[in-house]
């Protein structure tokens, strides 16, 4: 009984851990967070222009 409660107790929070996640959609800021880090840094690179 007690691992039964264990293994709901997991899903629960899985679930909940997930659900904040789509809510706040926290995915999407965290990639608007590193595809702003990056294009800092892809725009300060240096280029090659010959083609």
């Amino acid at each position: 009984m007690e691992i039964f409660l264990i293994i709901l107790a997991v899903i629960v929070g899985l679930f909940l851990l997930t659900f904040t996640v789509y809510w706040f959609n926290l995915d999407m800021k965290l990639i608007r967070f590193v595809y702003d880090k990056l294009q800092k840094h892809y725009d300060n690179m240096k280029r090659d222009k010959r083609l």
